[in-house]
C-alpha cells in the first residue's frame, strides 16, 4: 500500500560464491538446515515470556482494573464471543463492576459499563481519555492521518477543519434539507416503481444517504445505477461486517504472524487501500480546477487551505490528510443512517400500530407539505419512536476504542497512559437504571404521561465528550425527513408469509439481517 507500514519480515541477502569441499559443503548444508518444530517451539516461547512480561508490567501497576485471568497468548478470547463481544463484556460487568478489564492476546483493555460510568470518563475526565489506541490495522490504514483515529495536534486540527466545513456546507441549515428534500423524491421514485411487491431495499436507501454526504464531498451526487458509488458502497459495508471478525481480533493483537496468513483483515486492507485511491484520484482532478473564490464542497475547502502558505497549510493539510479524512466523513456519513433507516421500517412493519401512530402525527402537523426539522417540535410521537429506533437497535455497540492520553486515577483504578478504553454504548442504551423496558421497543422511554417528549440523558447514540459525532447534526436532519417522508408516502407491510426476524447482522454495526419490504403507496 502506498505510504503504508510494511509488516515485519526477514530479509535474506545474496552470498557471493565460493568455492567448497565435498565435506565443507555438507557441513554448510548441515549448519543452515533448521527443523520447523523448533522455529515453532521458539515463536511459542517468546510469546508465552510476553505474555508474562506484559501481564507482570500491568499487575505491577498501581490497582490496574480487575478482570478475568487471561491465558498464555489468546488472553480472554476463550471466553469472548467473537461474534459480538459486547454481550460478552456487559455480562462480565456484573461480576467485575463497570470498570474492568479484559485481555486479547497480549493487549490488556478496560471496559467501562452503564451510562454513569461512560459519562464520567468522557465528560469529567474528558482530556484523560481523548485518545486513539494505535492499532496494527488502523496504523496501517489511517497511519494517524484524519479524524477518527488520528493523535494529537494533527487530530485536533482535521476535528476543527470538519466541524467548521461541515457547517458551511449546510449541515444545521436549510440548505442541506433541501438537499435532503430532492434525495426523497428520488428515493419515493424507487419505491413507487415496486408497486407494492417486496423489495431488498439496502442498496436503494444505502445510496440515497450515500449521496447527501458526497455532495458535502465531492459537490455532486450518484444516479442509484451508477457503480462507482456501488462499488463504494460494496467495499464499505463489507469493511464494516469485517472490522469486529476473528482475523481482526487476532491480527491486532499478533500482526507479524497473522499478517502472513489469508483472511478477513487483508480484505479489510485491500478494500480501504481501493477507497483511499479512488479519493486521491477525485481531489487530484478537483485540484486542476480549483478555484479558491468559489469553493463547492469539503474537498475544495481543504485544497484552499493547502494553498494559504501558512505553517500549518504544510504541516497538517497535505494530502494524506485529505484522503484519510474523506474516508472517515463518508463512512460515517453513510454506514450509520442507512442502518437506522432499515431498522426503523423493519421496526414499522413489526409493529403496525406504532406504524399508525407516526402517521397520523404526520398527517395532522405536515399534511401533504415536505417534512422539514423545523416540524419535529410539534411531533413528539414521531420524535420519540425515531429516538427508540436509535437506542433499541444499538447501531456502533461497542464504540470506537479510546485510548488514555496520560496515566490517570479513574473510579479508584490507575489506568496506565496508552490503555486501550473501550466505553460500550449498548451498556448505556440498555442500561436499567435509566430505561424502563431496555431489551423492549418502547417509545414511551421518550414520553411523558401527557404524551409531551421527553429527554433521557442515557440517550448517547453519537457517543459523547471530545470524540464523540462531528456529524451528529447532520445524521438527526437526514434520520427525521428520510424517515417521516417516507412514512408519509408508504405504509410499509411485511411480505405474505415473511417472518420478521430483529436479531442484527454481527459487524461492527448492528445491522439488520438481509429481508424485503412491501411499500404500499399512501395515494
Amino acid at each position: 500500500m502506498h505510504g503504508s507500514q510494511t509488516l515485519t519480515s526477514e530479509v535474506f541477502h545474496p552470498v557471493q560464491a565460493m568455492v567448497m569441499t565435498d565435506e565443507e559443503h555438507r557441513s554448510e548444508e548441515n549448519m543452515i538446515t533448521i527443523d520447523p518444530v523448533t522455529i515453532l517451539l521458539s515463536v511459542v516461547v517468546i510469546l508465552f515470556l510476553a505474555n508474562i512480561f506484559n501481564n507482570r508490567k500491568q499487575d505491577n501497576s498501581k490497582n490496574f482494573p480487575p478482570g478475568p485471568t487471561p491465558l498464555p497468548f489468546i488472553g480472554n478470547m476463550h471466553i469472548i464471543d467473537m461474534a459480538k463481544p459486547t454481550s460478552t463484556f456487559i455480562k462480565l460487568s456484573k461480576k467485575y463492576g463497570s470498570v474492568f478489564s479484559v485481555q486479547l492476546g497480549l493487549e490488556k483493555m478496560v471496559i467501562l459499563c452503564g451510562y454513569d460510568t461512560v459519562k464520567d470518563a468522557l465528560i469529567n475526565y474528558a482530556e484523560e481519555f481523548s485518545e486513539r489506541p494505535d492499532s496494527p490495522l488502523f496504523a496501517e490504514t489511517s497511519r494517524g492521518y484524519g479524524v477518527a483515529f488520528a493523535h494529537g495536534e494533527n487530530w485536533k486540527v482535521m476535528r476543527r477543519f470538519a466541524l467548521s466545513t461541515l457547517r458551511d456546507y449546510g449541515m444545521g441549515k436549510k440548505s442541506i434539507e433541501n438537499k435532503i428534500n430532492d434525495e426523497c423524491e428520488c428515493l419515493m421514485q424507487i419505491f413507487r416503481s415496486y408497486e407494492g411487491k417486496p423489495f431488498d431495499n439496502l442498496t436503494i436507501i444505502n445510496t440515497a444517504v450515500a449521496n447527501i454526504i458526497v455532495s458535502i464531498l465531492l459537490g455532486h451526487r450518484y444516479k442509484y445505477d451508477d457503480p462507482t458509488i456501488l462499488r463504494l458502497m460494496r467495499v464499505n459495508n463489507e469493511n464494516s461486517n469485517i472490522l469486529e471478525s476473528p482475523m481482526v481480533m487476532l491480527y491486532n493483537s499478533y500482526p507479524s504472524v497473522i499478517g502472513w496468513l489469508p483472511g478477513s483483515h487483508r480484505t479489510f486492507l485491500k478494500n480501504r487501500n481501493e477507497m483511499q485511491e479512488f479519493i486521491r484520484e477525485t481531489f487530484t482532478k478537483q485540484k486542476k480546477e480549483l478555484d479558491i473564490n468559489d469553493q463547492k464542497n469539503v474537498i475544495e475547502s481543504f485544497l484552499a487551505k493547502q494553498q494559504e502558505g501558512k505553517p500549518e497549510s504544510t504541516l497538517y493539510y497535505h494530502d494524506d490528510n485529505l484522503t484519510e479524512l474523506v474516508v472517515n466523513l463518508f463512512t460515517a456519513g453513510m454506514e450509520t443512517i442507512t442502518t437506522t433507516l432499515r431498522w426503523g421500517l423493519l421496526l414499522m412493519m413489526k409493529y403496525p400500530e406504532i406504524q399508525k401512530k407516526v402517521q397520523n402525527e404526520i398527517e395532522r402537523v405536515i399534511g401533504s407539505a415536505q417534512p422539514q426539522t423545523e416540524y419535529r417540535k410539534e411531533m413528539p410521537y414521531t420524535d420519540a419512536v425515531i429516538h427508540e429506533i436509535q437506542r433499541f437497535c444499538d447501531i456502533i455497540p461497542g464504540n470506537l476504542p479510546h485510548a488514555t492520553s496520560q496515566d490517570v486515577t479513574f473510579r479508584g483504578y490507575f489506568i496506565p497512559k496508552g490503555t486501550i478504553v473501550m466505553p460500550v454504548l449498548s451498556s448505556v442504551l440498555r442500561d436499567k437504571a435509566y430505561f424502563e423496558k431496555p431489551e423492549e421497543f418502547y417509545p414511551e422511554h421518550f414520553l411523558d404521561s401527557e404524551g409531551h417528549f421527553k429527554k433521557n440523558e442515557a440517550f448517547i447514540p453519537f457517543s459523547l465528550g471530545k470524540r464523540s459525532c462531528i456529524g451528529e447534526n447532520l445524521s438527526k436532519a437526514e434520520l427525521f425527513v428520510f424517515f417521516t417522508t417516507l412514512l408519509q408516502n408508504f405504509t410499509f407491510q411485511a411480505p405474505p408469509g415473511a417472518k420478521l426476524d430483529l436479531t442484527p447482522v454481527p459487524g461492527f454495526t448492528n445491522a439488520p439481517l438481509s429481508h424485503e419490504i412491501c411499500a404500499i403507496p399512501l395515494s
